[in-house]
Order: C-alpha cells, then sequence, then structure tokens
C-alpha cells in the first residue's frame, strides 16, 4: 500500500497529537499552491481574517486575483515591512537577544501550548515540508499554517523550494517548525509582530504570530540557519552576489553585504539609464547641478545570491584562498520599490508583467483580473507610498542565474549615507570605493550601520547598527560567537579582498545606487582590487581605508570629490572632519560590546585600534595579506 505524505515524515509524539487533530493539505505542486492562496475559491478578491475575541473578526490581509499572480495587501501600513524587533528567544540557551520572560514577564510555555491548540482547533491546515538552506545541504523543515494563509504558505515556498506531497522522502525528520498563528498577535502582543525562537535539543521551532511573511518566513528561516551554522561554525552570510563576464570575456565575481536597504538586491541589476541611454551618476544637492556617465558596453550578469548566501565548510575548496558560498534560497524577496514608472528596470518588469508561472506580490495596488505593475505601489497615507512593495521571485525565472558554488574576489560592503555638507555635516563622507584591509573589512561588518531612510523596516531614523555581518537582527545566539566565526572566515579566506561603497549620497550628491554599480564595472575590469601603492591614498577618515588617486571606467574619470569628499567645495576638510566624528564615535559606541572574554584575542586587538584612535597602518599590519 502506498504511503501517505504524513506516513513519511518522523514527528515528536506532540506533534502527531497537534496534527492527528485536523485535516491537512501538502501542497501537490506549485499551481495547487496558487490555489491555496485563493483558499480554493473561484472569488476574485479574498480575506485573510481571523476571530479575535473583543475584537470579532479581523482582516489581516487581502488577497486579489490577478492576471499575473496574487497580490497581497495588509490594510495596516504597520505590517507591510518588518519590525525588527519582532524577535523574542523564549529558551534557556545563550543569546544576547530580548528574552520572552524578559518582555513578557513569564514563561513563554503556557502561549506555547495556546498555539498548539489553537492550531488543534482550526479543522485544516496546510503542512509544507521543505529545506532551510541549500537543496544540498538544507534542514528538513515543516510550515504548519491555517489553511486561509495559503498565501503566506506559496511565498515561503517559493524563496525556499518544498517537497510535492508525492515526492516528501521517506523518513522525513524536521530539524526546525514553523507555527504560524496570526491572531495572536492581536491577543497577546497588542498588534505588534512577535516572532519567537524556541531551541529545543534537535528541533528549533519559530512561532510566527503575523501574516508578514519578512520576519518569520524570510528572516525566521535566516534565523534557523544562523542558529544551527553557529551550533556547526559556519555562517549563512547577509549578501547578495553577482558573477560578472566583462566586454573582454574576463570573469570577475563580487560578493555585496549590508543592513537592509544597503544594496544588495541592486549588486545584481543593471544600471538605470536616462531615455537618451546616459547614466545619471550624480546631483548636486545644493546647486542642483548633475553628472552624467557614458557606459554603453557594461558586464554581463549573472546573479549568484540575493539575499543569504551559505558559507557552509563542505564547498570550502577553492585552491586560490578565495571565500566559496552558493545561494541559502529558492527564491528572492525582491523590493521594487525603486521601479515609480515604466523603464527603469526592464529585465525585473519582464519578469513581474509576463513571468513564466503567477508571482506572489506584496504591498502592490492591483484590482482583480488586472496585471500587477510593479511601479503601481500602495500607498500608506493619501500621496504616500509605501516604501516596501515587495514581488517573490522563484530564481529559476531569472536569466543566467548561477546554480553551483562560486569562489569569490572581492566582498563590498554597502553602505545608506545621508547628505552632508559643510554647514550640514553627517557621515556621508564615503567616497565612491574604498579599498579596506582585512582588519577593518571584519569592523565594518561588526557594526554593518543600518543607515539613512532605510525603506525595508518599520524604524529608519538616525544612524543605528544591524551588527555582526549586519545579520545580526535574525540571528538567536550571542555576538561574540558570531563575531568571532566571521574573523575566522575572514583568516581563512586570503584570497578574497574588501571593498566599502556607499549608496544614496556622496556628500553633497545624490547618487542612489550608482556608486557600486560604478565600483562594480571598474573592479571587473581590472580583474583585481590589488594596486600599486601610488594608486592608492590613505583615507583621511582611518575608519574608510584607502581611498583611490582616480577611477576610470571606459575611458572615463569619475570626478575627484566623488572619490575623496573633503574635495568637494560643498563639505570641505571642515565638514568631512565632523562627519569623520560622528562615524568614528558610532563604531566606539558599538564596539565596546564585544569586548567581552569569550572575543579572540586577535579581534580584541583589532577592536582596541579602533577604540584608542589607531592609523591606518595599524589596521594593515595586524592582519596582512
Amino acid at each position: 500500500m502506498k504511503s501517505t505524505p504524513f506516513d513519511r515524515l518522523v514527528l515528536s509524539d506532540e506533534l502527531k497529537e497537534v496534527l492527528c487533530c485536523v485535516e491537512t493539505v501538502f501542497p501537490e505542486s506549485r499551481d495547487h499552491l496558487l490555489e491555496l492562496a485563493y483558499q480554493e475559491s473561484d472569488e476574485d478578491l479574498l480575506e485573510v481574517a481571523y476571530e479575535v475575541p473583543g475584537q470579532g473578526r479581523v482582516v489581516e490581509a487581502t488577497v486579489a486575483r490577478c492576471r499575473n499572480g496574487a497580490a497581497v495587501n495588509y490594510p495596516e501600513p504597520y505590517m507591510r515591512r518588518r519590525d525588527p524587533e519582532a524577535m523574542v528567544i523564549a529558551d534557556d540557551r545563550p543569546t544576547d537577544k530580548s528574552h520572552w520572560r524578559d518582555r513578557f514577564d513569564g514563561d513563554f510555555e503556557p502561549v506555547r501550548q495556546e498555539t498548539l491548540e489553537w492550531i488543534k482547533n482550526l479543522g485544516r491546515v496546510i503542512i509544507l515540508p521543505f529545506l532551510s538552506g541549500d537543496k544540498k545541504r538544507g534542514y528538513p523543515t515543516l510550515l504548519i499554517a491555517p489553511a486561509n494563509a495559503g498565501f503566506f504558505v506559496a511565498g515561503l515556498a517559493d524563496l525556499q523550494g518544498f517537497f510535492p506531497a508525492d515526492e516528501i522522502p521517506a523518513g522525513f525528520q524536521p530539524r526546525s517548525v514553523i507555527f504560524l498563528a496570526p491572531p495572536f498577535r492581536h491577543t497577546h502582543f497588542g498588534g505588534k509582530q512577535v516572532v519567537v525562537h524556541n531551541r529545543r535539543p534537535g528541533m528549533h521551532e519559530l512561532f510566527a504570530y503575523n501574516l508578514y511573511p519578512g520576519p518569520s518566513a524570510k528572516k525566521g528561516v535566516y534565523g534557523i540557519l544562523l542558529s544551527i551554522g553557529e551550533e556547526e561554525e559556519w555562517v549563512t552570510l547577509h549578501s547578495s552576489a553577482v558573477r560578472l563576464i566583462t566586454p573582454y570575456d574576463n570573469e570577475f565575481v563580487i560578493m555585496h553585504e549590508g543592513a537592509s536597504g544597503g544594496g544588495k538586491s541592486e549588486m545584481t541589476q543593471q544600471f538605470h539609464r536616462e531615455p537618451d541611454g546616459r547614466i545619471l551618476l550624480a546631483r548636486n544637492t545644493v546647486t542642483d547641478d548633475d553628472l552624467y556617465f557614458d557606459l554603453r558596453d557594461p558586464c554581463e550578469l549573472h546573479p549568484v545570491t540575493d539575499d543569504m548566501a551559505l558559507a557552509h565548510p563542505s564547498i570550502q575548496t577553492s585552491t586560490t584562498g578565495r571565500l566559496m558560498i552558493e545561494d541559502a534560497e529558492a527564491g528572492w524577496f525582491l523590493r521594487v520599490d525603486h521601479l515609480d514608472e515604466y523603464g527603469k528596470e526592464p529585465s525585473i518588469e519582464k519578469l513581474c508583467i509576463n513571468p513564466p508561472e503567477p508571482l506572489i506580490f506584496l504591498n502592490l495596488d492591483a484590482k482583480p483580473g488586472s496585471t500587477v505593475l510593479p511601479w503601481d505601489h500602495i500607498e500608506d497615507s493619501p500621496g504616500k507610498r509605501c516604501p516596501n512593495p515587495r514581488v517573490i521571485m522563484p530564481r529559476h525565472f531569472i536569466n543566467k542565474v548561477v546554480d553551483d558554488p562560486i569562489g569569490i574576489d572581492v566582498r563590498s560592503f554597502g553602505v545608506r549615507t545621508p547628505p552632508t555638507t559643510r554647514e550640514k555635516p553627517n557621515y556621508g563622507i564615503i567616497g565612491m570605493l574604498h579599498v579596506l584591509p582585512p582588519a577593518l573589512a571584519w569592523l565594518w561588518r561588526l557594526v554593518a550601520p543600518r543607515g539613512h531612510a532605510n525603506p525595508s523596516i518599520v524604524t529608519t531614523e538616525g544612524l543605528t547598527s544591524e551588527g555582526v555581518g549586519s545579520y545580526w537582527p535574525f540571528a538567536t545566539g550571542k555576538r561574540v560567537t558570531q563575531a568571532n566565526l566571521l574573523l575566522r572566515l575572514i583568516q581563512q579566506t586570503p584570497g578574497t579582498r574588501y571593498v566599502l561603497i556607499p549608496n544614496q549620497y556622496i556628500g553633497a550628491y545624490k547618487v542612489g545606487f550608482n556608486p557600486e554599480w560604478i565600483a562594480r564595472e571598474y573592479m571587473a575590469r581590472r580583474g583585481s582590487v590589488k594596486f600599486r601603492n601610488e594608486q592608492l591614498i590613505s583615507s583621511r577618515c582611518p575608519l574608510l581605508g584607502h581611498g583611490l588617486e582616480r577611477l576610470k571606467v571606459a575611458g572615463q574619470l569619475v570626478p575627484k570629490g566623488l572619490l575623496r569628499v573633503h574635495e568637494q567645495t560643498e563639505v570641505g576638510v571642515e565638514g568631512y572632519d565632523a562627519g569623520a566624528k560622528i562615524l568614528t564615535d558610532f563604531f566606539k559606541q558599538e564596539l565596546e560590546q564585544y569586548r567581552v572574554t569569550e572575543l579572540d584575542p586577535l579581534g580584541k586587538a583589532i577592536i582596541d585600534i579602533c577604540l584608542d584612535d589607531g592609523t591606518l597602518n595599524d589596521y594593515v599590519n595586524i592582519l596582512p595579506r
């Protein structure tokens, strides 16, 4: 007799008891997932709603059946982006994160039992078996969700892949389980997004108490991988990566890391051009003067990752000492806030408007039966567009995507910077491209500034930190453990080099993401970021490593003021130094928390250089390449 999907799962007695009380639906195909997203209904506009004691029927989301996919929207603007305070830890394993007992004044177990009882009484649930991480090196995971939350299930399936009902391997024993219980947001957490990680022996439980995929389906899975990696001593890096093929048919691979909004997705995108084909490189915010760049033959782009890169020990096989990575996702959670009109990015627009198969869209304004357009963003309030419109794009839909592990030539780090002038100094003093010694590259990953006007999260004011590797908001353990893992990875991969790239503003100039696109072309065409001494200049602020004497691409020189911000007349030395102090003080403030006994002695010595106002040579000499 043929086994059922349920028979092929190896579950705890507690989980069996929960699931035996409900009808279980195992998705049979991606088409079936889309049917579940529409709640297996013929209606064109559906509500995802739950009964909440004292509030009645609460609509959490709407799902519109459109020509090119499901347009999901949330009535509350708060639910349209990730709350950076969503994560809570419920277990007693080591952590630096907010703990349940401290935040909610009690033990998690009663709420855990309430959640399981709520699932028992649902009547019907969807079970999605998948692998957290790479399809070869992933960890068995289950999602258990209410039947009316099919869009959430379909989105997670696109992000991480899944096993169709007939293909679930026999003996599938979950290493982690995600429980989705949206109404608890109202009954227990005052309407806030809360995601609870409960790291039990051999089982990582994740309780997702909201329907926005960001903190749970996306970053929740990331947290699971980081937790497992912490145990096994490897990391999942918060990065995009792209292989470039130059006009001369040479190959160069860049991995771009950074906090949310730091330009990871943009690193895999082509230049945004004016109607005449030119690139608007920069606009002076004081004089309104424009600087243009002309590049007719850019490098060919082969995307590798968009947000999560596995640096698993089993793939560290490079004979050149380069870091080896592969994608930890099956699909990408693409933000399309930059698409505000037709023609900004034709390749993504084509995939959104005419995809091979229907897609899951979030925060885009679309009527049932219409075509979802990536530039029609929902409004948070009249005249104020939501800054976080998204599309979940299966990576195999993307042209020339790289599936195999690949070696990294350069690890770049992106920072959202504010406008900076002499009259209004700020930390927007980073030039278009800085070359970092490994010790400084490690410090930038420890601090990971979230930066200016972050569109991805609820709170965006001021200079704040996302911490170790920029993935700290998703990690469940100790800062120092992740700091040590990152330092060890840098020591073990001497063939990979490091650069720093700003976005949004360079001094008084509005530049958007052009710096990373120009820098990408420059590095790929050079084939290296090894420079002769006379080609590099010590930055006026030691934290910025080396600046470039000049940057020339396709016969065109980038203006020196975009390389060395203190040479801009609107900034000058006075404005630059004031901004450097803001940045340096912020680094010192953030690095203090890493000065604990568990920190690697080399790491302590590097941090001491910063705290003691050391020189660039101090950073170069302590961890030479």
